[in-house]
């Protein structure tokens, strides 16, 4: 779904039309969202349920409300009440909303030399509590419009923490909660009356709450809720700050990983930080309610929670003793819950490495012929093909599942079309095996020869991509290598059938291979098993997003390769021709937005600025691609904020930087890029061979766009994907990238007795072009 203007995510319908709410209330209807999670059970059966929403999901970065998300909100909370779930709402914002509007006030009451001091350098202080005191009446005036608008009401309660120490006061609480939750579609709104209470005092003393976060955790007891839920600005609890690299999502709380976590900063706009959120989350699931911390700003986020989505971090004490018992038994359960899943992984691998054995002896020929026989029967079965993935594509969109995965689920004619060419490439490609890449005379009648051969057995695990199926197999039969694939649900019948194709092919032209040389994995439980085989499995390489390849290095001893982002950079320099440039970065975004080698930023030297950067704005504009600024683009050119300064979009949305320098530009690549693919447009070649030389990603074009990083486009036929590593494989990795070397001595029985008697020469012997070991050709 794409952003707004303002870089707000907006609700995949309007607050008039039901499409989503009635699917999400149809009990016949699949997961809008995926399939559920076993550790979400008591999320998805939860009945009553607390929500709070923070300042910053509340308000937009220049502090006025967001309506887009409010709005979205409030249609999630209709479509959970029409369902019969009890909804009671803690919301923050009121502070914010108080300042704006007692600052704008200021200003009208203002003379011409005191409002050039207000709205200059010096902004005047505003006291929270008359802050607070004028924006609820506005904040709870907009609730009850946009709940008004779905048919329910809204009713205000405000708190203070000296409220919660006495028990008549609880009591009353109850009570008028439970009268209005027993009436029809009326939805409670809490929230601190800040104008008057001192938390500092009152908050202190104990029995009381510091924050909104801690307010809804005391709600969330009193009032016997079944969910939590906590909205925020990020995705959950972090392994580390939110924005650094590497930061990772904890999908499940337990009191050990808070070992290796680092807490960022507290909330600019709020009170409570991320430490306050788990405190909080962790205090109410031991008090029996299941807590998720999500991002507020995602859309539908609270209806993906209520599905059973792992979205967020889960706090759930019974999640919590399932795993102790799990840790407790996992030696015995290591001889029998390991053993038909780790046997039949094993059986796998073990197979796949017997089939690339006999794989790699194969004449060239008939390995040839396996390809051309593939790239035949994909264009035979196109109708079958397509009706399989339509099939998935209809699952898919009846299940909401992301733009950027759909786009990539799809197949068309044309795909089917290049699949069939890339794999005649790759079959008319010189045979890659065997080849002598050195040979030298160590001694007089010894010869040492260094040769390719293939790396042994592949794991590969894509998500919703399956013109990526026939494009590995090709590449893994051409190098020789056995292969294991696992790809997404989401393909499921696109996958069988196009492994049913490449199954057939091996077995028809080489029997003695066997179906092994290409197997499917089918279920989630093989996958993790198959990661533990480190001594079987050679090379995993993921096909995926930044969580799928992050999990696969953290669950494996196996070498991974390929990339977590595609974070692409375009730098268009003073010396630029605009016209080109505009030609350039609208090709990058647009030709195929979800690819990870999407331009996703654009940088521009601020020489531009002025009628050429209008232009490229306006060519973007034209092209449909939403813009969103950097730090220094947004204010000067009136852009609504990028999220981050390392976001990968996979839409029509791009974020658009200013800097002052080519040397800037540079710096800013290193330090927000995920080093796949930069380019530069200028048309002076001092500068673009500085640019070339210095940007450390794996690949750097001068006057190009982006999408030219592939493997087909780069000659490989097709590739296993795309590797930001620096070590064996980096860029398109096609077939050499799925190779490795090893020596052959050959020799007429020397030992080497301590060197007493050998002559050393170390003399380079020639090799011919394409050479083959032992004669081959």
């Amino acid at each position: 779904m794409a952003p707004n203007h303002n870089g707000h995510h907006f609700s995949s319908k309007s607050l008039g039309d039901l499409s989503i709410a009635d699917k999400f209330l149809d009990d016949n209807s699949e997961n809008l969202y995926g399939e559920p999670h076993p550790s979400r059970t008591g999320v998805r059966h939860a009945r009553r349920i607390v929500v709070k929403v923070g300042t910053a999901v509340v308000t937009r970065q220049d502090k006025r409300l967001a309506l887009g998300r409010l709005g979205s909100l409030v249609e999630q909370i209709e479509a959970l009440v029409s369902k019969d779930r009890q909804v009671i709402l803690v919301t923050s914002g009121a502070v914010s909303v108080g300042r704006q509007k007692l600052f704008h006030q200021q200003i009208l009451n203002s003379s011409p030399l005191q409002m050039q001091i207000q709205t200059g350098l010096v902004t005047p202080h505003i006291c929270g509590r008359a802050a607070a005191a004028t924006g609820q009446s506005g904040l709870m005036a907009l609730y009850d419009s946009l709940f008004g608008m779905m048919d329910l009401q809204a009713a205000q309660l405000l708190v203070t923490p000296r409220d919660f120490r006495d028990p008549s006061f609880k009591a009353n609480l109850r009570e008028t909660t439970e009268d209005l939750l027993n009436m029809a579609r009326v939805v409670p709104v809490f929230n601190e009356n800040d104008a008057i209470s001192d938390r500092t005092r009152d908050g202190a003393q104990g029995n009381g709450f510091t924050d909104n976060d801690s307010l809804a955790k005391e709600l969330a007891h009193e009032l016997h809720a079944d969910l939590l839920v906590l909205l925020t600005n990020v995705d959950g609890l972090l392994d580390g700050p939110p924005g650094a690299r590497g930061s990772k999502l904890i999908r499940t709380f337990t009191p050990a990983v808070m070992e290796g976590v680092e807490f960022g900063s507290a909330s600019k706009v709020g009170r409570g930080g991320m430490e306050a959120k788990v405190a909080s989350a962790w205090d109410a699931a031991q008090a029996g309610v299941v807590t998720v911390i999500a991002n507020g700003k995602k859309s539908d986020v609270l209806l993906k929670v209520l599905e059973g989505v792992q979205e967020g971090t889960l706090f759930d004490r019974n999640a919590v003793d399932a795993e102790s018992r799990t840790a407790s038994r996992a030696a015995s359960d290591a001889g029998d819950d390991a053993g038909a899943a780790g046997c039949a992984s094993r059986d796998l691998a073990v197979a796949a490495r017997t089939a690339s054995r006999v794989l790699q002896t194969l004449p060239t020929d008939k390995r040839e012929a396996i390809l051309l026989r593939i790239a035949s029967d994909l264009e035979a079965h196109e109708a079958a093909i397509l009706d399989a993935n339509a099939a998935d594509v209809a699952a898919a969109e009846r299940r909401h599942i992301d733009a950027t995965l759909l786009q990539r689920l799809r197949l068309k004619p044309a795909k089917l079309r290049t699949l069939a060419a890339g794999i005649r490439s790759i079959a008319a490609q010189e045979e890659p095996l065997r080849k002598v890449l050195s040979r030298t005379e160590l001694a007089d009648g010894l010869v040492l020869e260094k040769v390719t051969v293939p790396i042994g057995v592949l794991l590969i695990i894509f998500e919703a991509r399956p013109d990526a199926l026939p494009q590995i197999a090709a590449l893994a039969i051409r190098s020789g290598n056995g292969l294991l694939l696992k790809g997404g649900s989401e393909a499921k019948h696109s996958n069988e059938l196009l492994h049913g194709i490449i199954r057939d092919a091996i077995v028809a032209v080489a029997p003695e291979v066997g179906p092994s040389g290409v197997s499917l994995v089918s279920t989630r439980g093989e996958i993790s098993e198959l990661l533990k085989l480190d001594d079987v499995i050679d090379l995993v390489i993921p096909r995926g997003g930044n969580e799928l390849v992050s999990y696969i290095q953290q669950n494996t001893r196996i070498p991974v390769m390929g990339h977590a982002d595609g974070i692409c950079h375009i730098y268009i320099d003073a010396a630029a021709d605009i016209d080109a440039a505009c030609n350039v970065v609208v090709d990058a975004k647009t030709d195929y937005p979800a690819a990870c080698n999407a331009v996703e930023k654009v940088l521009v030297h601020e020489a531009l600025f002025g009628p050429q950067l209008y232009k490229l704005q306006a060519a973007l504009r034209e092209a449909g691609i939403s813009v969103l600024g950097g730090d220094r683009a947004a204010p000067r050119m009136g852009l609504g904020p990028a999220p981050s300064a390392r976001v990968e979009y996979g839409s029509n949305t791009l974020t658009l930087e200013l800097v002052g320098t080519m040397d800037e530009a540079i710096d800013h690549i290193h330090a927000h890029g995920s080093g796949h693919t930069e380019a530069i447009i200028t048309e002076d070649k001092a500068t673009a061979e500085a640019f070339l030389r210095r940007v450390d990603s794996a690949c750097v074009f001068h006057n190009a766009s982006t999408r030219f990083a592939d493997g087909y486009r780069f000659g490989l036929g097709a590739e296993v994907g795309i590797s930001t590593a620096r070590i064996h494989a980096r860029g398109p990795v096609g077939v050499e990238g799925l190779l490795t070397t090893k020596f052959l001595l050959r020799g007429r029985n020397q030992t080497v007795a301590k060197d007493a008697h050998i002559a050393y020469t170390h003399r380079p012997l020639p090799v011919a072009p394409g050479e083959l070991t032992n004669g081959g050709a």
